[in-house]
């Protein structure tokens, strides 16, 4: 079969290298993919948001099975477009990604249906947000409503941070118009967990748990990013955690969102907060997360189109998740100065020696090829470096080795990804 895959990251690349592992598929398309994508499928200069073109291209070239990995087009309604011509395509429509698309509706659905959440208020009126505020409890979290590539959110430590972030978000719109509206809400503590889960409208079946580092520095410091780094599987998150998520958290989700016209069918991940009442979800996210994807699939024994079928048919019941009893670690090389200001066009050495390896991957985040056939850097997180393990430490270790093997002129990364592992014992 052939498989078009929609996006261009390290998520992307992730689920192309799953993809490349099963047997029933023959070809890999990538639209626009980037340049360790191209080892596996055949990139498309069509850019994520061209629904015509990636329609009128996956007719053209018979495509079995489109994969809508990134969210912008999700919540516009990629898969839709899909969907109208008669294609098959995996991923929510429009009207379910809406429960990452709003976090003022993701919070409104889980406080009508009892999902365990930090408490909030929703704002459209900036005036209205600051005066709220001034009774707050400090510290407190502002969010932006809708997408800001995973970096609209704001911790704010005084009454002065908090007003001076609703101003940057609803007024000076530093995330664009994911700040017309705003969700102000509680400061939870505890350890974060991430839980990716395949959803065929009904069941629910989740992946191994995983932890991300959002901060750009070490001790998490600076500023939020798309994510430095992460492990799978947590050791926080223990047996009674997942009972205690399955039946308060994952089913009723699914269910709430059935029981409100929205369907889900693809990817909803978990963003969960383990605090001393009990584990509380921080964000729903309707896709794979991103570097979460590259330290999941990897220890995934299933093959990938057999479960993203079943999702799209309905049939997940009939399919067991089998994860690889060992470990992951991901570190993000990322370009210095990001997330703000970093330069691109920087040349990639040592790529060759991931070539092959099932312990070693080197995930492509922000690369092109440049005019003279080089890999180049071209985006703020340029590679994600995995490594497997028999257990979490080995793993961190092995993954940081790895990261030797790559140079580039301005090459930056976090050096504690995985510093919990040691608390876990």
């Amino acid at each position: 079969m052939k498989v078009l895959i929609v996006g261009g990251g390290g998520r992307e690349h992730a689920i192309a290298m799953a993809v490349s592992k099963s047997k029933r598929v023959d070809k890999i398309y990538c639209a626009p993919g980037n340049a360790g994508i191209a080892d596996i499928a055949e990139c498309v200069p069509i850019g994520v948001m061209e629904f015509d073109k990636l329609t009128d291209f996956a007719l053209k070239e018979q495509i079995d099975l489109t994969v809508v990995a990134p969210d912008d087009p999700l919540v516009a309604g990629a898969v839709d477009a899909f969907e109208e011509k008669g294609l098959r395509v995996f991923g929510p429509r429009k009207n379910a990604a809406i429960l990452e698309g709003s976090k003022a509706f993701s919070k409104d659905l889980m406080k009508k249906y009892n999902i365990p959440t930090a408490a909030y208020e929703n704002f459209s009126d900036a005036d209205k947000a600051i005066e709220y505020l001034e009774n707050a409890k400090m510290p407190i979290v502002l969010k932006a409503d809708g997408l800001a590539l995973g970096k609209g959110v704001l911790i704010c430590n005084t009454l002065e941070e908090a007003k001076d972030g609703v101003k940057q978000i609803m007024l000076d719109k530093a995330f664009g118009d994911a700040g017309n509206n705003l969700v102000i809400e509680e400061f939870m503590t505890g350890r974060e967990v991430s839980v990716l889960s395949f959803v065929d409208g009904t069941t629910i079946k989740t992946m191994t748990s995983a932890q991300d580092h959002k901060r750009a520095m070490d001790g998490d410091k600076g500023l939020n990013t798309g994510g430095m780094g992460t492990f799978s599987p947590s050791p926080f998150y223990t047996k009674e955690i997942d009972d205690f998520c399955q039946e308060k958290i994952y089913k009723p989700t699914v269910a709430a969102m059935k029981a409100e016209g929205r369907e889900f069918k693809g990817v909803i991940f978990f963003g969960l907060m383990l605090t001393e009442d009990g584990p509380k979800v921080l964000e729903y996210n309707a896709r794979f997360g991103d570097p979460e994807t590259q330290v999941v699939l990897p220890r995934m024994e299933n093959d990938i189109i057999d479960v993203f079928e079943a999702c799209i048919d309905g049939t997940l019941d009939n399919i067991e998740l089998k994860f690889k009893d060992n470990a992951a670690v991901c570190v993000v090389l990322a370009s210095d100065g990001y997330p703000l200001k970093y330069e691109k066009g920087k040349i990639i050495s040592g790529l060759d020696k991931f070539n092959g390896s099932e312990e070693y991957y080197c995930f492509h985040a922000g690369t092109k090829f440049d005019e003279n056939g080089n890999i180049v850097t071209n985006g703020g997180r340029v590679l994600g470096v995995t490594a497997i393990g028999a257990d979490l430490k080995t793993a961190r270790a092995n993954a940081y080795a790895a990261t030797d093997w790559i140079e580039f002129d301005n090459k930056y990364m976090r050096h504690d990804i995985g510093k919990a592992i040691d608390y876990a014992e």
